[in-house]
């Protein structure tokens, strides 16, 4: 199923070029705010067990074209966003030219394979638009995209085995990590508003298929930019599920990134970005520079 939610923050079900509201398929009270939507980390962690009802629903109708809706970012409140550094060999070897360039030198530990945090606030949905600080602008500092899978979790956990781990996923989005290049923090150089985002909704597993099959593609004002296929990841994705939850639980509704493919650039006010990932949907999204004075 293609989950989508939408307008209010309801709960739609994908079908070709339209959608059937579900909202009221659930068994519990809809909650707008997206600060207070329980109701979503509760449809994460009890998907099983809904599907049947949620299919149901979808199949009722009635049918709303998608350009008649607002689709908003697949996920709600998710505690923490999870990110993968270094997970693609080409992405690693073409950092030591972009480290070169925007720092004046090679961090050598930043390419190796690892997870950090991401801002939940930094999330947006496939309507909105990836905002460029104004600050960042002004001091010259590189803004790259990223292009990438993103897993969001079903059943939570701790210490999950790899062999297990995808049963603890309730499917996959588009996700862009959008990248200040500069000596800061990772988390801090990525967690931007607007520097997530996210659609145009979710494939739940069972109907997404391997994880490992993946054809991932971005370009920037129609030029190709990324194209990889997710097999050709270093960590796989059951491999990152397992080895972030080992150092922090996994809570339903979670979302981890998995990995830049080589292919990064800058980015600046006036691109769009198109990112598709085969059998998930695809996006676009406008650039444009933060109004108003760089604080001092």
């Amino acid at each position: 199923m293609k989950l989508a939610i939408f307008d209010d923050n309801r709960l739609g079900a994908v079908t070709g070029d339209h959608l059937v509201d579900i909202t009221d398929a659930l068994p519990w009270a809809h909650e707008p705010d997206p600060l207070l939507a329980g109701w979503w980390r509760a449809l994460c962690r009890d998907y099983a067990s809904l599907a049947p009802d949620l299919a149901a629903a979808a199949g009722k109708g009635p049918e709303l074209p998608l350009d008649s809706v607002t689709l908003a970012a697949p996920v709600l409140g998710p505690t923490k966003i999870i990110a993968s550094a270094s997970n693609y060999r080409g992405h690693v070897e073409e950092m030591h030219a972009v480290q070169q360039r925007t720092l004046g030198g090679v961090e050598s530990w930043m390419m190796n394979f690892d997870v950090f945090l991401k801002a939940p606030s930094s999330i947006t949905g496939p309507a909105g638009t990836v905002v460029l600080p104004r600050a960042v602008l002004g001091e010259g500092s590189e803004i790259h995209h990223e292009s990438e899978l993103v897993v969001v979790i079903g059943a939570g956990g701790k210490d999950i085995a790899e062999q297990d781990a995808l049963n603890h996923v309730l499917g996959y989005t588009i996700g862009l990590d959008i990248t200040v290049r500069s000596a800061a923090d990772r988390s801090r150089r990525k967690s931007y508003d607007t520097f997530s985002p996210l659609g145009p909704w979710l494939t739940t597993r069972d109907e997404a298929g391997d994880p490992a099959d993946f054809d991932i593609l971005l370009t920037c004002n129609g030029e190709q930019r990324q194209s990889v296929n997710t097999s050709t990841l270093i960590t796989s994705v059951p491999r990152i599920v397992s080895y972030a939850s080992r150092m922090m639980t996994l809570n339903p509704g979670d979302v981890i990134f998995t990995g830049a493919p080589p292919g990064v650039g800058p980015i600046v006010p006036g691109d769009v970005l198109n990112a598709s990932i085969s059998r998930l949907g695809a996006m676009t999204l406008a650039v444009r520079a933060e109004t108003g004075t760089a604080p001092q």
